[in-house]
């Protein structure tokens, strides 16, 4: 039997030149994306991805998106790879009626995932400096730019993806924090001072050959706060801790660099007042995490739930200021896993 998207990726890619007239439709569908398909394209004219945008989520919780964030995917795209070369791939086509794009395909051997370094406890702070410098000269770039805040007009989106099904729905489930919660909701909501990523994962970073960050998947982008992205990477430097107890030190020394090298960019707002708001959202991440619609699919035991609960819960009834006393807490809490890393 025939797959439909196949058909559809096989238009696609005819109809913008990318497969000629007779050739095989050679692909394979790639894993680990949630929230759209991906295909590893070989033609004639080279190797590349296939991306299109699925109205529902691939996760267990009834999650939907609207599929018009695809568009904003490629904007983003191009935007970041004007700012900082090297930083996101290259857009080959792109269909907006499909809501399909193709980009050139980056070889794991030339560009490892970060996520995959991170699982083997190998984290380099230069290259950790480096996502946090890349990301602050994007968002330094694009701030109080009202051509960005037109070109992304992507609140309801955002509010879909992101803030509903990771701090509204903990809100639910966390009724004696549900204020805490529901006030970062708002307060991320309506700020708006540069173009944002929304996905800043170790998943969707590439290490380059010259230990440039490479970003992916920025089908949450979104002229709103940049102190999310900030906050959204910290926070998973923060789980792998978890993940690889042994590298639990390096993980948090990463967490020191990229905040750093991320706050030096800031010269579009007082650093310390965006440093506030991505401490404060900080905890609410870490939680979501664990009691969101997208829970981290490595943290399986109770106890690694229950302490990041701990932690998540005491920080958002107690907000603090500063980024190094979030991870300050965090390291306090896993101190016997630090003890023997």
């Amino acid at each position: 039997m025939v797959d439909p998207a196949q058909i559809e990726l096989h238009d696609f890619l005819l109809e913008h030149e990318l497969l000629t007239s007779g050739e095989q439709l050679r692909c394979r569908a790639l894993a680990g994306g949630v929230s759209s398909d991906i295909w590893l394209v070989d033609a004639e004219c080279g190797r590349m991805c296939v991306k299109r945008a699925l109205p529902k989520l691939k996760v267990a919780a009834d999650w939907r998106a609207p599929v018009e964030r695809n568009a904003y995917e490629v904007a983003w795209i191009q935007v970041a790879g004007e700012i900082a070369p090297a930083s996101a791939p290259r857009v080959l086509a792109h269909d907006e009626v499909r809501g399909m794009f193709a980009m050139n395909y980056l070889e794991p051997a030339e560009h490892p995932l970060w996520k995959r370094e991170l699982r083997e406890g190998r984290i380099e702070s230069v290259f950790a400096a480096a996502v946090g410098e890349t990301l602050g000269r994007i968002h330094s770039r694009t701030a109080n730019s009202d051509e960005m805040a037109e070109r992304f007009p992507t609140d309801r989106i955002f509010r879909a993806i992101r803030l509903d099904p990771y701090l509204a729905e903990t809100a639910r489930r966390h009724p004696d924090r549900a204020d805490a919660l529901l006030e970062l909701v708002e307060v991320t909501a309506t700020t708006h001072k540069a173009l944002v990523h929304g996905d800043v994962s170790p998943k969707n970073i590439l290490v380059g050959p010259r230990g440039t960050p490479v970003f992916l998947d920025a089908e949450c982008a979104w002229y709103g706060d940049p102190a999310f992205d900030l906050a959204f990477c910290l926070n998973h430097l923060m789980l792998k801790c978890l993940w690889t107890p042994s590298a639990a030190a390096a993980f948090l020394d990463g967490f020191e660099a990229l905040s750093t090298a991320y706050l030096a960019c800031v010269d579009w707002e007082d650093s310390s007042d965006l440093e506030a708001r991505a401490a404060r959202l900080l905890p609410g991440l870490f939680l979501a995490r664990v009691d969101g619609k997208s829970p981290v699919e490595y943290l399986l035991a109770d106890g690694e739930k229950e302490s990041v609960r701990r932690t998540a819960r005491q920080l958002l009834v107690a907000p603090v200021a500063r980024l190094d006393e979030v991870s300050s807490r965090w390291r306090q809490e896993i101190s016997p896993v630090g003890d023997s890393a």
